[in-house]
């Protein structure tokens, strides 16, 4: 039987996971992308907690315009929000996703504003 496209993307999630791990010093990069809005965490995986959260739900970014401009400025503001905490490098974790698209965006705006993965 064929998987559905959430236990496709499941699989591929738990596979990543097996390999992309967060510390305080290299946070992992977290993306998860609904239908309308995308979400970008910083985590610690060590300590378990989140240490940077941006969506695009945020005031500044909710009227940037299509969805990929939307990824890109929340991509530039978790990377302004990092070398402000101090952080410069993390790992990336696509959460199952294709790198593509919105989420290709967002990886190329952290990037823009300095982030190193």
């Amino acid at each position: 039987m064929a998987l559905s496209k959430l236990q496709r993307r499941q699989r591929i999630k738990l596979r990543i996971r097996k390999i992309v791990s967060g510390t305080a010093t290299k946070p992992r990069l977290v993306v998860f992308r609904s239908n309308k809005d995308i979400y970008a965490q910083l985590i610690d995986d060590v300590a378990g907690k989140t240490l940077i959260a941006v969506s695009s739900r945020e005031k500044e970014i909710a009227n940037s315009g299509a969805k990929l401009e939307k990824a890109t400025a929340v991509g530039k503001v978790i990377g302004e929000k990092a070398n402000k905490a101090g952080l410069t490098t993390c790992a990336f974790d696509r959460n199952g996703y294709l790198y593509h698209g919105r989420v290709k965006a967002l990886a190329d705006g952290a990037r823009e504003a300095g982030l190193k993965f």
